[in-house]
């Protein structure tokens, strides 16, 4: 959307239209019981609806989730999942309902014991040329649509391994971001393993774990990661990579998996 405001520069004062983004809350139902409400973005949320449940845990495959309809209310969007009978039973028990403020990863967790998950362990078959990476985030300015207007969102892109965008997905919040991207996978049946992702954000445990839960193989990050990201990295066999900028990065986790050609 377009918003007035007031721009000081060093040629004077000036008003002008800005364009912001829209933040909206976005409540999931499932079954006809409220699980979840994130800030989000208000685009691709059918590929938002299938990423989170999948990398939440909530089912297990695209084939669980039978229904999504999208209903715009007075409050904010309501997007109503239909899942399985057999897999609604086994997390209807251990629900939570949160309010997910835009880069919140763990509200809602009721405990400790909640909050921290393990990683499931990832297939450890992908080698990517460090060439692949540095092409990867050249490029992703170029395909990031809502960042060109706005300036004021997050994204997550799928390459394959010689570096080209294929999908990206942009949000808010760097978590959603990956939800759609996990999501717009699955439903356009491409095998998130056969490229690796970036993330214009840090990389924090909860990005690793949502990687990992998807079957990615290799995470690269613009910022730094967290201590926590690396050792449950190590831990998920899942490549992790930080500081991807111009033409260098950082290699955190499974270096093996990083191929130079100069070496």
């Amino acid at each position: 959307m377009r918003v007035p405001a007031l721009r000081f520069g060093p040629e004077g004062v000036e008003r002008v239209e800005d364009s912001v983004v829209e933040e909206v809350p976005v409540a999931l139902v499932y079954n006809g019981i409220s699980h979840a409400v994130m800030l989000a973005t208000p685009t691709d949320l059918e590929d938002f609806a299938l990423g989170f449940s999948l990398s939440e845990g909530l089912i297990a495959s695209p084939a669980e989730l039978l229904e999504v309809e999208i209903s715009a209310t007075p409050a904010g969007i309501e997007l109503q999942l239909r899942v399985t009978a057999e897999r609604f039973q086994g997390f209807k028990a251990t629900r939570r309902q949160l309010a997910g403020r835009t880069g919140c990863g763990l509200c809602g967790r009721e405990s400790l014991e909640q909050a921290i998950l393990p990683v499931p362990k990832v297939a450890e078959t992908l080698a990517v040329p460090a060439e692949a990476l540095t092409r990867a985030i050249a490029a992703l300015p170029e395909v990031q649509g809502l960042h060109r207007q706005s300036g004021g969102v997050h994204a997550a892109g799928w390459a394959g391994i010689d570096g080209e965008i294929h999908l990206v997905r942009e949000d808010v919040g760097r978590h959603n971001a990956l939800d759609k991207l996990i999501g717009a996978l699955r439903r356009q049946r491409i095998d998130p393993a056969a490229g690796f992702v970036l993330i214009t954000s840090r990389a924090s445990h909860e990005l690793v774990h949502k990687a990992a839960s998807a079957g990615i193989q290799l995470l690269a990050a613009v910022s730094a990661p967290t201590g926590m990201a690396v050792r449950n990295a190590e831990a998920a066999g899942l490549t992790l990579v930080g500081w991807l900028r111009g033409s260098g990065f950082s290699v955190y986790s499974r270096v093996d998996r990083i191929t130079d050609p100069a070496a």
